[in-house]
């Protein structure tokens, strides 16, 4: 598979991970900055994400949700492994915490 095959099949990915909403908060995982990395490989995808908080009641779902949405995306079987660091509002796209009054 070629590096830009690659690419583009992470940003798909990527926007696909954009209907992946967290039902608290109402923004998505990628504007949250949930997902720390993705990685596309020609038979898997893996993908690397955190939680808002290490107790979230909703991160069960979110993490099935983000593997789900990943493997219909690029039918290839997805993992999600839930990485060590703390999430902070810092982290969101730029503009994303506007609503909240953050930026």
């Amino acid at each position: 598979m070629s590096d830009q095959t690659m690419i583009d099949r992470e940003n798909q990915i990527y926007e696909a991970l954009r209907t992946v909403l967290d039902p608290e908060i109402g923004l998505n995982v990628v504007e949250l900055g949930l997902i720390r990395d993705v990685e596309v490989e020609a038979e898997k995808t893996n993908i690397t994400m955190i939680l808002t908080t290490p107790f979230c009641p909703y991160g069960p779902a979110l993490i099935e949700q983000v593997r789900m949405t990943a493997q219909q995306t690029l039918d290839v079987p997805a993992t999600v492994e839930v990485g060590s660091e703390m999430w902070d509002p810092s982290m969101m796209e730029e503009g994303a915490g506007g609503d909240w009054g953050l930026f």
